[in-house]
Formats: structure tokens, C-alpha cells, sequence
């Protein structure tokens, strides 16, 4: 049968239905819900549709008619609640970057393995820099005073440093730096 041509609830019986039965409803559903409003109130609009929907299962009258749509209302439920339960958890009022990345150990032993294998590659005074300057975040002058040599030669030997590096970083992919788009 078409949908334009099947028949459906009138609007005075779902009227009644509503008056009859919806506040009982309700407060089942509110139960159901865990006192979640919104949804309660969605499954018995739900609920009411279907009775709208289907006027045969109210040949009885609006008055008798309580034991189906609580039987509906509680089938519409369960499907909600399978939805949500196949459904990834909502996380409400935090946001995905507000929340902490969870720290993997492993991660940053393979970070500190790949930095020493691509240190060995390089002078032992270019290394020497590389490490007081960026993994010991010390400053030019400290770094300076620390190795002997005069600011320049360390910003010197800084440049030269990474100018090497860059190779050997590239023959790791997750170290590769973006190719540069085609003119």
C-alpha cells in the first residue's frame, strides 16, 4: 500500500491518547531514562507516532490502550538504548584537545634511539653543539662557556651541524621534511 493512501490516527483520538496515557508515559520513561527529559520525551513522540501510525492497534479505544503503548514505548526505548550502546561514548563538556594525549613511554624511547643513531653520524664537535644548544636548551653564550669556543664559532658550527643532520634525518620518513610544492 502506497504511503499517501494508508490510513492514520485521527487527530482527536491521538489527542485523547496523549491526555489518557502521556503523563504515565512520561514518568516510565523518566525511570527508563535515568531522568534524562529530553530523551524521555523523544520515545514518547516516538511512541505517539506509532499509534499514529498504526489506528488498528487502537480498535479498542484510547482508554484501553495503555498496555500497547507502554509495550511500544518500552521496545522504542531498548532501540535507543542499543544505538547508544553501538555508538562511541559522548564525552560531554570537554573537548578533544583539552584533553591530555596519553603519554607512551615507547614513543619517546624510540624518539631519543633515532636522535643518538642520527647524532653518531655527525663531527663529535658539531654534536657537542647540537646537544648543549637544543637538547639541553642552554643558549649560545652557555654554550660557548661551556665548550671553550667563542659564540660564533658555536653559531658556526650550529649551522653546519643541522646542515649535516638534514640528510640523515631525511632516510627516516617521519623525520623527512615536506617536499616542496611543484612550481
Amino acid at each position: 500500500m502506497p504511503l499517501s493512501a494508508r490510513s492514520t490516527l485521527d487527530q482527536e483520538t491521538l489527542a485523547e491518547l496523549y491526555r489518557l496515557h502521556g503523563g504515565y508515559l512520561l514518568r516510565a520513561l523518566l525511570r527508563v531514562t535515568n531522568g534524562d527529559r529530553g530523551k524521555a520525551e523523544d520515545i514518547l513522540q516516538e511512541t505517539l507516532l506509532r499509534a499514529w501510525q498504526h489506528p488498528e492497534s487502537i480498535s479498542r479505544g484510547a482508554a484501553q490502550s495503555r498496555p500497547w503503548l507502554f509495550t511500544v514505548a518500552r521496545r522504542i526505548a531498548i532501540d535507543h538504548f542499543r544505538m547508544a550502546a553501538a555508538r562511541a561514548q559522548e564525552v560531554a563538556g570537554e573537548m578533544l584537545e583539552d584533553r591530555p594525549l596519553p603519554d607512551d613511554p615507547y614513543e619517546g624511547v624510540l624518539a631519543a634511539r633515532d636522535i643518538e643513531v642520527a647524532l653518531e653520524n655527525l663531527q663529535p664537535h658539531h654534536r657537542e653543539v647540537l646537544v648543549e644548544l637544543h637538547l639541553k636548551d642552554r643558549s649560545v653564550a652557555e654554550t660557548a662557556e661551556r665548550l671553550g669556543v667563542p659564540p660564533g664559532t658555536v653559531k658556526s658550527r650550529n649551522f653546519y651541524a643541522i646542515r649535516a643532520l638534514r640528510p640523515v634525518l631525511a632516510t627516516h620518513h617521519e623525520y623527512a621534511p615536506d617536499p616542496l610544492p611543484a612550481a
